[in-house]
């Protein structure tokens, strides 16, 4: 199987990347985050057997360069980030693979280059900041009440938040255990300087540039095959997955009922069947 590693300059640094499979329409992969890199889409290193498939770490973690400058930390610069690598690879056209703030990145990507897209899948979406604060509140007041009250206790300290934190990754992240190699090696990757400007503290509490994001409202500008995935016990809900599936005109919704927030390791098999079955014929 073909394989390749490169670099790309980008506005603050160069990002690393990796081609593997060949094909002249590529599945590139956004990771989530923001700032958890690629490593955390292993599982999706099979679907190469029949495609081409890119992997890359965003400015600011992972492989990539590392600027210490929070002004870099915008959607616009990860949208014009993408943009340079698909040209650098050559692609008159590509398939999306988004996951988590990976979806944010894909839906602002598509829209602003609709020609490039071929089609989009949306795992564990988060389009709208304000309904993802909602489920998990939602989903923390399931909790324990001692968890719970955490969460409500606006001078709970540190120690608290991350007993909070890690119960509520248990049950809505990742629901295996011990987790992967490849999310292990992620987290040694993490970028945090860019996850705490973007997104915040935690999972559940959004303070960064991304608190206000919603793209609910230019989701039906959306024209190529769509395809959203989440688990059942996701953080990113399957009530919301439907609601902005049921946005984009003629898209899917696949819930994987064993699995939280990443489905593709969490029910593997089954995840790149569907996969497999939505994506275009390699090219």
């Amino acid at each position: 199987m073909a394989e390749h590693e490169g670099r790309v300059d980008v506005p603050g640094g160069q990002i690393w990347f990796k081609v593997v499979g060949d094909g002249s329409v590529p599945l590139v992969t956004l990771h989530g985050g923001p700032g958890y890199p690629s490593d955390s889409l292993q599982p999706l290193l099979s679907l190469a057997s029949r495609r081409q498939v890119v992997f890359y770490d965003q400015l600011g973690c992972g492989r990539s360069d590392r600027p210490d400058e929070a002004a870099l930390w915008t959607v616009e610069r990860f949208v014009q980030e993408l943009q340079l690598l698909i040209e650098a690879l050559g692609a008159d056209s590509v398939d999306l693979f988004g996951h988590s703030w990976g979806t944010m990145l894909a839906v602002d990507y598509t829209l602003e280059h609709p020609d490039r897209v071929r089609s989009l899948v949306l795992a564990s979406p988060a389009l709208s900041a304000t309904r993802w604060t909602a489920d998990c509140a939602r989903l923390i007041g399931l909790l324990p009440a001692e968890l719970a009250d955490i969460y409500r206790d606006p001078q709970a300290g540190p120690d608290d938040v991350a007993r909070l934190d890690a119960e509520f990754g248990r049950r809505h992240f990742c629901r295996l255990d011990p987790r992967p190699e490849s999310m292990e090696a992620a987290r040694a990757g993490f970028g945090a300087q860019v996850y705490q400007t973007m997104w915040g503290p935690n999972e559940f509490t959004p303070t960064g540039s991304l608190a206000d994001f919603d793209r609910t409202d230019v989701l039906p500008r959306i024209a190529c095959p769509t395809l959203f995935t989440c688990g059942r016990h996701d953080e990113a809900t399957p009530e919301s997955t439907a609601f902005y599936a049921s946005l984009v005109p003629g898209s899917r919704v696949e819930v994987f009922e064993d699995s939280a927030h990443v489905a593709f390791h969490e029910e593997t098999e089954r995840y790149l069947d569907v996969l497999e079955a939505f994506l275009p014929e390699r090219s």
